[in-house]
C-alpha cells in the first residue's frame, strides 16, 4: 500500500478533476492519494466526481493554509 500527494491549489475547474483523475488512475488497490485543494468548486466537485469514478473518500479536512483542504482518496 502506497500513499501519494497532489497539490491542485493553483488549478481551476475542470483541470482540478482532470489532474486528480490522472493521479487516481495510477493507484493500485489499497493505495491512497491526498489532494490539497481550495474552497469552492474544487472542494465540491473533486470528491463527488472521484466517488462517481469508484474511489472512496477517506477524509476531508481543513489544511494549514486558510481556504485550503486536504481530501484523502483510496482505491
Amino acid at each position: 500500500m502506497a500513499n501519494y500527494k497532489l497539490d491542485i491549489t493553483k488549478e481551476h475547474c475542470p483541470m482540478t478533476f482532470v489532474k486528480t483523475k490522472i493521479e487516481l488512475s495510477k493507484l493500485k488497490s489499497g493505495d491512497t492519494l491526498e489532494v490539497l485543494l481550495t474552497d469552492g468548486e474544487p472542494l465540491e466537485n473533486v470528491p463527488r466526481s472521484s466517488t462517481e469514478q469508484g474511489f472512496k473518500v477517506l477524509s476531508i479536512n481543513e489544511a494549514n493554509v486558510k481556504g485550503t483542504h486536504t481530501v484523502v482518496f483510496q482505491k
